[in-house]
């Protein structure tokens, strides 16, 4: 998979501004789950700094994207379950609404950054035809490009 990497995005709906007290201790946690993103292994990138897509790909500023790029599917499953984003994760219903496809993920070759748009369109691709190589799921994974034909297993997790 050294030819690969791994991205994904994640959308959530707030259920109150983002500048609002209901979300405070959301908002308080952003900068320290972004740290841990970065310093966790198989990290590669995340937008920082990055010129906005114009017109944006999300116009609603009660959603909340996250776009990042990982060298695999374990790098990402070990910070998404067993970090500290763990326990931020879990406390979502306090901040967020259900949306029923809020992530998918991808394969790109290695070096690509991808747009929030292109994270759009795998979300859409998602959402119409469920996972395929082209948008998947943790729970539906595929492998990389020139990797083994078979899907590949649900990574371990803690509940």
């Amino acid at each position: 998979m050294a030819g690969h990497h791994l991205a994904q995005i994640n959308i959530a709906r707030l259920k109150a501004p983002f500048d609002a007290p209901e979300t405070a201790e959301f908002v308080a946690n952003l900068g320290r789950i972004n740290a841990l993103a970065e310093a966790a292994p198989g990290f590669v990138w995340r937008p920082v700094d990055e010129p906005p897509e114009v017109p944006p790909a999300f116009e609603d500023p009660m959603l909340v994207a996250n776009l990042s790029v990982w060298e695999d599917l374990e790098s990402l499953a070990a910070f998404v379950y067993r970090s500290g984003h763990r326990d931020v994760m879990r406390r979502r219903r306090e901040w967020f609404v259900d949306t029923p496809v809020y992530m998918a993920l991808w394969w790109v070759r290695a070096g690509h950054r991808p747009r929030e748009s292109e994270g759009k369109a795998r979300l859409e691709l998602l959402a119409q035809i469920g996972p395929t190589p082209e948008a998947f799921t943790f729970r539906y994974p595929f492998p990389a490009p020139g990797a083994a034909d078979t899907p590949l297993p649900m990574p371990d997790r803690c509940a």
